[in-house]
This record gives C-alpha cells, structure tokens and sequence, in this order.
C-alpha cells in the first residue's frame, strides 16, 4: 500500500503527524533557550555610562570655577545635598510613591483598554471599520489639549490625572497591538488548521505569540508615555507628586530642587524602560534580534 493510501485509510494521521512535529519544534525551542546572562547588561550600562560621568564632571568643574551662576545651573554637588535633605526627611519618598501610584493606575487602565481594543479590531474587520477611525482621530490630539478639558470635567482631584494618564497610555499599545496582530505570518493561521486548532488555540498559540513583539513595543511605548503624561498632570494642578515638588521649587526659585524632581523622572523612567528591555530578550529568545 502506497503511502497515500495509507493517509486516506488512516484519517487524522497527517493531524497527529503535524501535532508530533509542532511539539518538537517547540520542545527544541525550550531546550535551547539559553540561561539569562548579567554580563551584557552590565557591560551595556558601563559603555552607557562614559557619556554621564563626564558631563557631570565637566559641569561640577564649570560651577565651581564661578563659570556659570549658581541660579541658572547648580552644580551636581549642590543637587546631591538637595537630594539627600529631601529624602532623610521623607518628602521625597512621599511624593514619588504618589506619583507611582498614579502612573501606575493609569497605565493599568489604559493599557488594558488599548491591548483588549487592539486585539478586537485586529481580529475582526468589522470591529476596525466601526471603532478604528474614532480611535484614529483622538490619537492625534494633544494631552496638552485634552488635559484643561479633562480638569474642567473632574476637577483638580486625583480623578483628573488618572484621566489624562489614562488617555496617554491608551493609544501606544492599542496601535502596536493592532499592527502586531495584522502582521502575524498567514501561514501560521494555516499550519493551525491542519493541526485542528480551535479559533481560542488560534488565538493563543499562533496570533498573539507572533504579534508579541508589537505588543511587548507598545507595552513600553505607554508606559513611557504614561510617565510623561504624569508630569502634565502634576504640572498643571496638584498639591503632591514629583510634579508639585518641581512646580512648588519653580515658585520658591529653588533650581536644585527642580534639578531633583528632573532626575528623578529621567532615572525612574529609564529603570522601567530597562525592566522593560529585559522582559523582550526573556520573552522573545526565539528571535534572532533579541538574542543579546
């Protein structure tokens, strides 16, 4: 009997067939990943660190040498000791919890917003001609637009900064989600249903997996922009917050306090953009770009 004959009078061979073979491909996959290495980020952030060390020493050089007046740029020095003043007496602390929790809150609902959306119209056609251009359009106006009208609904309260977190965050991951998921390979949709996968098995094994480095991006991309969003919120009202601490040392002309509450953003921001980094390369091992 010919190996044809053989399928026909055997159905569901090929299925069983290409089941064996999709889970030792996988299983190939896991057994190849590689443990996750220190070294690369370490010697990632030593190389990043060059450029930093020798501006500030330049710019501690230029201030104590009466280069540059004290009100417009203090040096380093200056800002550490502002620093250390506010964080041994607790005001620091307080107001950076604050200002994480708010950005934090306001990324969860948002993203979440934008990642359900962003599967729904990337899925369903019908789902993107009706919701799409709407989303489209709001994307395109600015927080500092939206962010006096969203004042003006919900007052100076915490509702209002959750709010203008919320619309910053929403629209990185929905598009990157939505452009994740129309560029998955349609191959894979095909290999799926020789397998017998069902349209949940679909979705979760083949859809989202190929759309995870869209969806990984936009998840960094709106929790940056849920950082920046929580700036213009603080900045515009507020009585706590990394922003109030900056807006209340513009009023006092504290230039080293102000210097702080900038750092602090610039360094909060980079560690999570880093946390996010690393969550890529331990998530997409499998792609040659992300192999470190």
């Amino acid at each position: 009997m010919s190996e044809g004959a053989k399928v026909i009078a055997q159905p569901g061979t090929g299925v069983r067939e290409g089941r064996s073979r999709f889970k030792a491909v996988r299983g190939t996959a896991a057994a190849s990943r590689r443990p996750v290495s220190w070294k690369p980020y370490l010697s990632d952030l030593g190389a990043g660190a060059i450029l930093p060390i020798l501006t500030v020493a330049l710019w501690q050089t230029a201030g104590s040498a009466g280069w540059v007046s004290p009100e417009f740029l203090p040096t380093p020095l200056t800002i550490v000791r502002s620093f250390a003043r506010l964080a041994v007496s607790g005001e620091l602390a307080h107001h950076l919890g604050v200002s994480l929790e708010r950005a934090f809150l306001g990324f969860l609902i948002g993203g979440a917003a934008g990642l359900l959306l962003g599967i729904l119209t990337g899925l369903f056609r019908r789902a993107e001609y009706l919701l799409d251009p709407s989303v489209q359009v709001l994307r395109l106006v600015p927080h500092l637009a939206i962010a006096p009208l969203i004042i003006l609904w919900f007052g100076f309260g915490e509702v209002s900064k959750v709010a203008i977190i919320i619309s910053g965050s929403f629209f990185p991951l929905y598009l990157n989600t939505f452009m994740g998921i129309r560029h998955v390979d349609h191959k894979l949709l095909e290999v799926g249903r020789v397998l017998g996968f069902s349209p949940y098995q679909q979705l979760r094994r083949l859809i989202l997996p190929g759309a995870l480095p869209n969806i990984l991006l936009g998840l960094r991309l709106s929790l940056a922009v849920a950082w920046i969003s929580l700036v213009v919120a603080e900045l515009i009202g507020s009585q706590s917050g990394v922003g109030f601490l900056i807006n209340e040392a513009k009023q006092n002309s504290s230039t080293e306090v102000i210097f702080v509450g900038i750092l602090i953003f610039a360094f909060v921001g980079k560690l999570i953009d880093s946390i996010f980094r690393v969550l890529e390369r331990r998530f997409l091992f499998w792609r040659d770009s992300y192999r470190g």
